[in-house]
């Protein structure tokens, strides 16, 4: 346990955090997750569920809860996963 002020102030603001970026991550989690089971079941919804895992990529990187290019290139997976099953 921190003994100064300003380390016990941190470390609250740490665990407000931890637990604030946690549901954005989770959620982000979930959307890329049915996005990947929708696309390789070739759901018709696959494309709409595919857009929100996106938009819930971008505004997790925003927000600096992932880093911009770990949505970049979960982003860059979902679309090649999508566009093959298209074509096949």
């Amino acid at each position: 346990m921190a003994n100064i002020k300003s380390q016990k102030k941190r470390n609250k603001q740490n665990e407000a955090n931890r637990l604030r970026n946690r549901v954005v991550r989770g959620s982000t989690r979930t959307a890329v997750a049915k996005a990947r089971t929708a696309v390789v079941e070739k759901q018709e919804n696959s494309e709409e569920l595919v857009l929100k895992a996106i938009i819930a990529l971008d505004k997790a990187a925003q927000k600096g809860i992932i880093h911009k290019n770990n949505a970049a290139r979960k982003k860059s997976h979902l679309m090649k996963k999508l566009a093959a099953s298209k074509q096949g």
